[in-house]
């Protein structure tokens, strides 16, 4: 068996560390300046749609168009916008703009993780991968409003809430359960 003691010149080294952060002053924690729906309008969404905007089809009467990124300043933008989606998920979990300390922060920390997918899939310059992993961010911003903001999902997203036009009509008359609630 080998022994395990370390050299003494490294106990100091060791111990660096340790004092320096034995100042006596509690570290400075960040203090937000956009409330999460700035951050939400001002940060991520751009930062989504542009990375979803990267890689893509269109289809036309002419056929199917692809897109994707030709030029370093195209892959330069889509790492950009990568990275701002991870770190904005932890800009999610900062004071002042988490929700609770449960499913938010679970929400939040699926979204660095989503964005840190995005920027792999941009760093191995795999179109395929870009367009798998911004799928993910969908998922992650989808899951999370969901539980946090239904009010923003498309109406056509199964997992939003009815809005007030969906509603059931208090006066009509209900539906038959043996009649499938089509009438038939």
């Amino acid at each position: 068996m080998k022994n395990s003691r370390l050299p003494p010149f490294t106990l100091p080294l060791l111990a660096l560390p340790v004092a320096a952060g034995c100042t006596g002053e509690a570290p400075e924690r960040p203090v937000p300046v956009a409330d999460m729906q700035e951050l939400m309008v001002s940060v991520m969404e751009p930062a989504a749609e542009a990375y979803w905007d990267g890689v893509g089809e269109v289809l036309t009467e002419e056929g199917v168009h692809q897109f994707r990124p030709l030029t370093e300043e195209d892959w330069t933008s889509l790492r950009n916008a990568a990275f701002v989606l991870a770190e904005s998920g932890n800009l999610m979990m900062m004071d002042g703009r988490a929700r609770d300390r449960g499913d938010w922060m679970a929400h939040s920390r699926t979204m660095v993780e989503a964005g840190r997918l995005a920027l792999d899939a941009v760093d191995r310059r795999n179109p395929d991968a870009v367009f798998d992993a911004g799928a993910e961010v969908y998922y992650a911003c989808r899951d999370c409003h969901a539980r946090y903001a239904a009010e923003t999902l498309r109406p056509s997203d199964p997992h939003s809430a009815p809005g007030p036009e969906e509603a059931p009509d208090p006066g009509a008359p209900e539906a038959d359960a043996t009649d499938g609630g089509d009438g038939r």
